[in-house]
């Protein structure tokens, strides 16, 4: 008699019982081997193994869909704005709206709000100095504040990362326009002065050029004649945030008033060494040449021979000197040809520099009637007695032209 157990139910001897699962095991057969039924067994333990391992995958997978449905959210929070900007979405809603919460820092550089500029240029513009954080912001910010529209064009000093609603507070107060420096280099025109200012300051070159007609207002001496050509000093100028046409071109002419004053100048000689300095400022390209083409003007009006300065008839003429060609040169009756008049042209053809006036005021020693400029690349000019050794630099210009072409 065996002592082992069984875990099924036995089946019955010469009747052929049916086991549990309804089987029927036919009379005489052996009974079944326990060998199989340890296999069903371990088949219904793999079974249950995995259905948990899949359960423990599903509840992992659960969590990751939260922790990243979470972090996207909190970027969309910080940069929302921003991304729909990038892929063409956005929402006008304020929720949907990036905008800064602290009252800024400083650091920032000057923002320009140019004239006619729209709410959404000014947006444009605080969001690329870093000011506001998205053009929803400020556009929602300038709608809020009935007085927004009011802002005016200028140059503001503003704190980065402003909140917008503070931003908008901040250009409409007069104290943020910031000082702007406006730079006028040696050479330049009256015209293309006015058109610097306006680039800096936003002065509307109209509003200069009625200050300029006024010759009281922008203390432009006499001996200009009521011209300010030439009086307008090249240098830095600091313009305050308020300051009028007509105060900017004062501190110019008001420097070139001191500037003749301080070197001893006699008053009715004021223009003509502004005449003479202005030609060798659009003559010369390197300092030491300055003092020989003084010297040359100076010999030449000694001698009673034209100037044949050809910078003088392109000014006259409002062009620029490569536009000029022989025929305009041989028959135009511009005051400022001085291929056929002798003697200065009436007026300064620029603003010079205090280098070309010292030139005027302290000329080199020579006999020199003649110049030319023979490498335009470089601005190596010579300096010649006679026509013949004019003619040889002539030469070496027209060599230069031939192989630079």
């Amino acid at each position: 008699m065996s002592n082992h157990t069984e875990w099924w139910a036995p089946a019955q001897a010469e009747g052929g019982a049916a086991d549990l699962f309804g089987d029927r095991t036919p009379a005489g057969a052996p009974p079944e081997e326990p060998r199989r039924r340890s296999r069903a067994s371990s088949r219904r333990r793999q079974e249950k193994v995995k259905k948990q391992r899949r359960r423990r995958s599903y509840a992992i997978l659960a969590v990751a869909l939260v922790m990243v449905a979470g972090a996207g959210y909190v970027v969309f929070s910080l940069f929302g704005g921003a991304l729909g900007g990038l892929f063409g979405g956005g929402s006008s809603s304020a929720a949907a709206v990036t905008d800064y919460t602290g009252p800024g820092r400083p650091g920032g550089e000057p923002v320009v709000i140019p004239a006619g500029a729209t709410g959404a240029d000014m947006a444009t513009a605080l969001v690329d100095a870093g000011v506001v954080a998205s053009e929803g912001a400020f556009l929602d910010a300038f709608e809020a504040n009935p007085d927004a529209a009011s802002i005016q064009p200028g140059t503001y000093k503003l704190l980065l990362e402003m909140k917008a609603s503070e931003a908008v507070v901040a250009l409409l107060d007069p104290k943020s326009r910031a000082t702007m420096n406006v730079t006028i280099p040696e050479g330049y025109t009256a015209e293309q002065i006015y058109q610097r200012i306006n680039e800096v300051t936003l002065i509307s070159v109209e509003d200069l050029k009625a200050a300029a007609a006024d010759p009281a207002a922008i203390g432009l001496p006499a001996e200009a004649g009521g011209n300010p050509e030439g009086w307008l000093f090249p240098s830095t100028y600091p313009v305050e945030p308020d300051a009028s046409a007509a105060s900017v071109l004062k501190q110019m002419t008001t420097k070139t008033v001191e500037l003749l004053t301080a070197k001893g100048i006699a008053q009715d000689q004021w223009q003509t060494v502004l005449i003479k300095a202005s030609l060798i400022e659009r003559e010369a390209r390197h300092d030491e040449d300055r003092p020989k083409m003084a010297r040359a003007i100076q010999n030449r009006i000694d001698q009673d021979m034209r100037l044949q300065i050809d910078a003088s008839l392109a000014y006259g003429l409002g062009i620029s000197g490569t536009e000029l060609t022989t025929d305009m040169l041989d028959t135009s009756d511009s005051p400022y040809n001085l291929n056929l008049r002798v003697g200065l042209p009436p007026t300064p053809i620029a603003s010079p520099g205090e280098k070309s006036i010292d030139a005027v005021l302290n000329p080199a020693d020579g006999s020199w009637l003649f110049w030319m400029t023979v490498n335009l690349d470089t601005g190596e000019t010579r300096f010649a007695t006679t026509n013949d050794e004019h003619e040889e630099n002539r030469a070496l210009y027209r060599q230069w032209v031939a192989e630079n072409s």
